[in-house]
């Protein structure tokens, strides 16, 4: 029998036992059910002999004569319930016979432990909370099934212990990145998604159109332009957690709405921004993880050793590009070098990818910060004092990845103008406006919420960490990787 007719047939077969539950005058969905305690509450302090009330979804469930014992999990635990007909009654122990694999359930009862010395309840009341139509699969992993795992991501993680806990530690590591900015006295703060001018990076962005307005939208890059504002208004310490969203490619590393984190002070700079971003992902790891010596995809990352190298130094003697080289010397210097480039420019991406490529060696086993990087890449960074066409600017690397990006903010109006122009961006003029009315020396730091976790809980796809990632319609899925 073909999987699919195999469970269509055993969808009918639910249906019928959800028609029996109506015919008993149960109701299978939507009825109220008051626990005593989670799962993982009673067992961390279990006693035997206590009157407990539970809720959860039956997974697993074997029945021997007139006894049944079903294993019942809710989100902090699993636990087993012990059902026997003389203690439930004739007409209860019918009813088991409309119970699957899936269903959640509510019970009332008792607790003991088995002669093997497993906590259990031993049932004396049995409801029907919510009927489950589709059957759990009994396998969930491996190759062969990573995109339906993505695009069903509540059975994934129904089935999937160890993809739930990946989810758990990232909203624990979310929180403890605001505890950490919280503590050090940052403002967390919203702006908009939606914006008349995309800019703040380099990216192509989402376009909308607002109907009462009559205008254009989109769907922001980056939130890096309305915080400096906030900087401007007299806002000394601000950060926010926010999505932002590229037209681009998809891969194991790139989805088209992703999770940043900005983080702006002033009086600050790209050194203050440096050892805020070592303390940062330090605290997460040490405090969520529980270790500052991590393995990420076979390699060890140690937190205890920060390192620095020089992109111009790297790029000098990799390829003998300097910084007064124009974008065909890059072109053709990196074709000397084996780099093929499609078009007579270079972009951003292939610049870090390049670099990446250079720093991965180090970058897997440490994370690398470089520095020195051009100021044609860096239209919104300070230049360094000894070097004008350099930035004060860092890009760190962690586990291969570019994973957070900082710099000391041009907050200079008049040379903010001549950089967009230079960079052929379009100027968004408020934001001028705003440096006009005088913006403080600050420092900016922006992480890759998405990519930290990754490397944090050893995740080899940025889709393994993102609950919903966008993937391509079912019936054209191909392969992105």
């Amino acid at each position: 029998m073909a999987p699919h007719s195999e469970e269509n047939e055993l969808i009918s077969k639910r249906k019928e036992k959800l028609e029996n539950i109506s015919k008993s005058g149960a109701y299978a969905y939507g009825e109220k059910f008051e626990s005593s305690s989670s799962i993982g509450e009673l067992k961390e302090g279990f006693t035997e002999g206590k009157s407990v009330a539970l809720a959860g979804r039956v997974m697993a469930a074997r029945q021997h004569g007139k006894s049944a014992f079903y294993d019942i999990k809710d989100s902090s635990g699993k636990i087993q319930a012990y059902v026997k007909e003389d203690v439930i009654g004739i007409a209860g122990f019918e009813f088991l016979k409309n119970i699957d694999i899936g269903d959640f359930i509510g019970i009332r009862g008792e607790t003991f432990k088995t002669r093997t010395g497993e906590p259990t309840v031993v049932v004396k009341e049995l409801k029907i909370l919510s009927k489950c139509l589709r059957p759990l699969p009994e396998k969930w992993h491996g190759l062969k099934d990573v995109e339906t795992r993505y695009r069903r991501r509540y059975v994934d993680l129904i089935v999937n212990d160890d993809v739930r806990n990946v989810f758990v530690t990232r909203t624990r590591i979310v929180s403890r990145i605001r505890k950490f900015l919280d503590d050090r006295g940052f403002l967390e703060v919203e702006t908009p998604m939606m914006q008349p001018v995309p800019g703040g990076a380099a990216g192509k962005p989402f376009k909308t159109h607002h109907e009462a307005l009559g205008i254009d939208l989109f769907l922001r890059i980056a939130p890096e332009l309305y915080l400096k504002k906030l900087l401007v208004g007299g806002f000394e310490k601000v950060y926010e957690i926010n999505r932002n969203f590229r037209n681009e490619g998809i891969s194991i590393r790139h989805n088209p709405e992703f999770t940043m984190l900005e983080v702006y002070e002033a009086y600050s700079d790209c050194e203050g921004m440096m050892k805020l971003t070592e303390s940062l992902i330090t605290d997460a790891a040490e405090k969520v993880i529980g270790k500052t010596v991590l393995e990420y995809q076979g390699r060890t990352i140690d937190l205890s050793k920060w390192e620095r190298i020089s992109f111009e130094e790297l790029i000098r003697n990799e390829f003998g590009i300097t910084p007064s080289d124009s974008q065909a010397d890059w072109v053709k210097k990196l074709k000397k070098k084996g780099i093929e480039i499609e078009t007579k420019d270079i972009s951003r991406t292939q610049v870090i990818n390049i670099v990446g490529d250079l720093v991965e060696p180090k970058a897997g086993h440490h994370p690398v910060f470089v520095v020195d990087i051009f100021k044609e890449m860096c239209p919104l960074a300070k230049t360094k004092k000894d070097n004008p066409l350099l930035t004060d600017r860092f890009e760190l690397y962690m586990g291969g990845m570019e994973i957070a990006n900082a710099y000391s903010e041009l907050n200079d109006p008049i040379e903010q103008r001549a950089r967009f122009g230079n960079a052929r961006q379009k100027i968004d003029e408020d934001f001028i406006t705003a440096l006009e009315y005088g913006m403080p020396p600050a420092g900016g730091l922006g992480i890759g919420i998405d990519r930290l976790v990754m490397v944090l809980t050893d995740s080899p796809s940025i889709r393994d960490v993102i609950l919903f990632p966008q993937l391509k319609p079912q019936a054209k899925q191909e392969a992105v990787e």
